[in-house]
């Protein structure tokens, strides 16, 4: 285990944690030092000297293998979330031990659950730190691996495979470098675009900006008890709906867009079928709401729904309504979106449609097989034909995704959590989507869950937010060393 690389690739990330601590600080000196002022500070010195500390003991860090890959990307991202809830332990109120880092995880994780009954308490510079940590992990998430591993372009390959699908690839078309720079381009892109079209749709500047990390972390934290819903106006509710619908789409093609100036890169099979999904779902739970009497509005239940629905779909997680009381189909159909989510590419979370639409062709494909044994046919996914690598790794993933729902629902249910928190919460968390069914629903919060239920929660956000596999390959390095 190269000690001295990690240690200083660890040291990087906690620094970037450092540098949004002293932005806080700056917030709450604008505010005129506000009661988070201590607590930020010291979190920010102690953040900052133990991220300092490999630049300052390692002379020369030798290049990353990939198992230190592994190894960097997990310890980097748990002591994020161990420095990340100082500022919430030290301010106190809500925030006991569990719960900050409840808070914690589900920020960095861009989750977006909170154990907060009453959020609007929090003075701003807290709240200000509470959206950075969304918007360190929704960059984190996708562009952190090319980050700390320059020198190592195979190992970087073989790690980012699973989050760099096929449509991955044709968005990516780009060196490595370059692929840093149109990921970094459109995410502060389309926070300043969120933030100012917020902002000119009547939300106050403060909000704004804190939405608009929300937005392009696809998190889901706002500064307000009942959400994006506060400010009772449908325009700021379309305005967030569209950027939340963009923030889920692959950045390559969101970019080529821009370098293209033409629409033809969105011209594909996987975004076609992100975009129908939201379509058809938030219809059938238009109707659902309808029929069943909790609307006499078509308008008002499209709006509802089709918010809801892009919520949960993009893993943002903003409530403009109360889904507790929805009908059942409205609730699956919930679920459904909330496993499947948005597009790979981005910083959302859930298995992807990408795999979704993967899978559906290749059961499509396995069909046609056996009814036309002599046709030659495979695979394929917006013109390109997927190797057999590529679909065994999809069905793979799926399965171990499918697992860890089961494994950590019975856990849950086990620690004390009724049956509908623990499934949809569970779905939601490792979905990084937040808001669940029942007592987790949009409007509601996690702080009533038993105490475990909630660290089970936390390891869930942790799995799905990187994806699994590299969690399971350091504990079988530390089994294996341990034989």
């Amino acid at each position: 285990m190269n000690v001295r690389s990690i240690s200083v690739n660890v040291g990087k990330a906690l620094l970037v944690s450092a540098l949004f601590m002293f932005l806080s600080i700056v917030v709450s000196v604008m505010n005129g030092m506000d009661s988070a002022f201590t607590p930020l500070l010291i979190s920010f010195v102690i953040t900052m000297l133990v991220g300092s500390f490999p630049f300052i003991f390692v002379k020369k860090a030798a290049p990353l293998s990939m198992k230190d890959g592994f190894i960097t990307i997990v310890v980097a991202w748990v002591l994020s979330f161990v420095f990340g809830m100082l500022p919430y332990v030290l301010w106190g109120g809500e925030f006991s031990l569990m719960n900050a880092w409840f808070e914690s995880v589900s920020g960095y994780t861009t989750t977006g659950a909170t154990i907060l009954n009453d959020i609007e308490i929090l003075p701003d510079s807290l709240l200000f730190w509470r959206s950075s940590t969304h918007y360190i992990g929704g960059l984190g998430v996708v562009v952190f691996l090319l980050l700390v591993m320059p020198d190592a372009s195979p190992y970087r390959l073989k790690l980012t495979n699973m989050e760099m699908s096929s449509l991955s690839k044709e968005g990516y078309k780009y060196r490595s470098t370059k692929v840093i720079r149109v990921i970094v381009i459109v995410y502060v892109g389309l926070t300043l675009a969120a933030t100012l079209s917020l902002w000119a749709a009547g939300m106050p500047f403060f909000d704004a900006v804190n939405h608009g990390f929300s937005i392009a972390a696809t998190g889901g934290f706002s500064t307000k008890n009942l959400s994006i819903g506060y400010f009772n106006s449908d325009i700021i509710n379309i305005v967030a709906m569209v950027f939340m619908t963009v923030s889920a789409m692959h950045f390559g093609l969101i970019y080529s867009v821009f370098a293209t100036r033409s629409l033809k890169p969105l011209n594909n099979s996987v975004l076609k079928y992100y975009l129908g999904s939201i379509i058809v779902i938030s219809l059938i739970i238009m109707f659902s709401l309808v029929l069943q009497g909790d609307y006499d509005s078509w308008g008002r239940a499209w709006l509802d729904s089709s918010f809801t629905v892009v919520s949960y779909m993009t893993t943002t997680g903003f409530a403009t309504c109360d889904n507790s009381t929805w009908p059942l189909i409205a609730a699956v159909m919930l679920m459904i979106v909330a496993i499947q989510c948005g597009c790979s590419g981005s910083t959302t979370g859930g298995l992807k449609v990408d795999r979704i639409l993967i899978s559906l062709k290749t059961i499509k494909y396995e069909i046609k097989r056996r009814l036309h044994p002599s046709a030659v046919s495979h695979v394929t996914l917006s013109g390109h034909h997927l190797p057999d690598s590529t679909v065994s790794s999809v069905f793979l993933y799926i399965v171990v995704y499918m697992m860890v729902i089961v494994a950590s629902i019975i856990v849950v249910i086990i620690c004390g959590s009724q049956p509908v928190e623990a499934v949809s919460g569970v779905i939601s968390s490792l979905s990084s989507v937040g808001p669940g069914l029942g007592d987790v629903a949009s409007l509601d919060n996690y702080s009533l869950q038993p105490e475990l239920s909630k660290f089970v929660f936390t390891i869930d956000m942790f799995l799905g937010r990187i994806e699994i596999f590299p969690v399971l390959v350091v504990v079988a390095m530390i089994f294996k060393r341990d034989r």
